[in-house]
């Protein structure tokens, strides 16, 4: 019971001297509050709103007939495009969009009628500003539906032509489709993208604040009288000690992120929370271990910062939001899978979008606490043997250095 005793003091130790460093420590406390309180909402705010609607559009109608008209008025009708008038040619509509009058241009081409009505397919040029990409998906979205639809229509027209009673036939659509969005009921980019960058975001304050507090407890412990070592007699105790005190820290900014932006920014909020908050939780600890093994890395704070850029495009890239893993090659599929992001982003899509319940999301949870138990094991080898020997190291030398510079003074007494 001492020996138990004993230990359980080292890790409180550890724990609240890991709470002076933090305290003490600007760039800590950027890393675990003001970013994954700050960074969501400046993300969603960029796709805020997440759809378009009535964007100005010109036109260049050089065929002037009652089915190019047509064309532009369903055009007109649609939300994602407003008509504000007719060009005589490219150059002056190209001067209303310089001025920003409007952002897209539709240039249909002499003869564009008599080429639908001959059975061939008439080619009309649209223009976009890609200043917005949102934008462009509204005017691509707007004009193939209306195209489609005006087609279907001639097409029936000429098989009526050819066969008059078809229409007696059947009446209506024989196959309606009613296309739902599951997850995503807006078809909003922020609502697709941002649940998966939340989990992103959150790995890597943790990575990234584990790594800075490594290089300050060696770089900062004359300011703030904080042991250097800050260990216990074991080094897992250590390293437990240590992930308490960032999961105090980091409890509120990860309800936030779970429950609170999805609420501000109307996002898909189908699973339960308590449940996503267990799923978390192995990624959050396997966020850790990869931290702990960054600290053999990372020397000074500020290359932390450094290893932000090149980190987070990494992360995104392998996460599976804009390249799905099962097209990956082995190589990058394999180094996805140890990332707890991309098991976390997959399993938080699943509960928080679609609804999906813990025992549905098994595979991505059992990845999770696999690997947590890796990257602790690694994290552990890399505490023991080189994270420590190094510390140790930096103490002897500045001891020596120290000792060198009071022998010094001494004999200039």
């Amino acid at each position: 019971m001492k020996k138990i005793k004993n230990y359980i003091k080292g890790v409180f130790e550890v724990y609240c001297r890991e709470f002076k460093l933090i305290l003490h420590d600007q760039g800590l406390i950027l890393f675990l509050t003001f970013l994954p309180l700050a960074y969501p909402v400046i993300y969603s705010l960029i796709y805020n709103p997440e759809l378009v609607k009535d964007v100005p559009m010109v036109v260049i109608d050089s065929d002037r007939t009652s089915l190019t008209r047509e064309l532009v008025r369903e055009l007109d009708a649609c939300d994602q495009v407003r008509v504000i008038g007719y060009a005589a040619d490219l150059p002056e509509a190209r001067k209303a969009m310089d001025n920003h009058d409007c952002f897209s241009i539709l240039e249909i081409p002499t003869g564009f009628t008599k080429t639908v009505g001959r059975g061939e397919t008439g080619a009309a040029a649209l223009y976009c500003d890609m200043s917005l990409l949102l934008r462009y998906r509204g005017f691509l979205v707007a004009s193939t539906n209306v195209m489609q639809e005006m087609g279907g229509e001639l097409l029936s027209k000429d098989i009526n032509n050819i066969a008059p009673l078809v229409s007696t036939i059947s009446t209506g659509d024989l196959m309606p489709i009613n296309n739902v969005s599951l997850g995503n009921i807006r078809n909003g980019f922020d609502s697709f993208i941002m649940p998966g960058v939340l989990i992103l975001i959150l790995q890597q304050c943790i990575i990234l604040a584990l790594g800075m507090a490594g290089g300050a407890r060696h770089e900062r412990a004359a300011v703030v009288g904080y042991n250097p070592h800050n260990n216990s007699n074991s080094v897992i105790g250590t390293m437990i000690g240590k992930a308490l005190c960032y999961f105090t820290i980091l409890a509120l900014p990860i309800i936030f992120l779970v429950h609170y932006v999805p609420l501000i920014f109307s996002f898909p909020m189908a699973g339960n929370v308590l449940e996503e908050l267990a799923f978390l939780t192995p990624m959050v600890l396997a966020s850790m271990g990869v931290g702990f093994v960054f600290q053999a890395f990372v020397t000074e704070r500020e290359s932390v910062f450094v290893s932000w850029v090149v980190t987070s495009i990494f992360f995104l890239l392998v996460s599976g939001l804009i390249w799905p893993r099962y097209d990956m090659p082995s190589v990058w599929k394999f180094l996805s899978g140890l990332c707890p992001a991309t098991w976390g982003v997959e399993g938080f899509v699943k509960m928080n979008s679609n609804g999906a319940g813990l025992w549905q999301v098994k595979e991505e949870y059992e990845m999770l606490w696999i690997l947590a138990a890796g990257w602790w094991v690694a994290a552990w080898c890399i505490q023991r043997w080189v994270v420590l020997p190094a510390a140790g190291q930096r103490s002897s030398r500045k001891s020596k250095i120290n000792d060198k510079a009071l022998s010094q003074s001494v004999i200039d007494k």
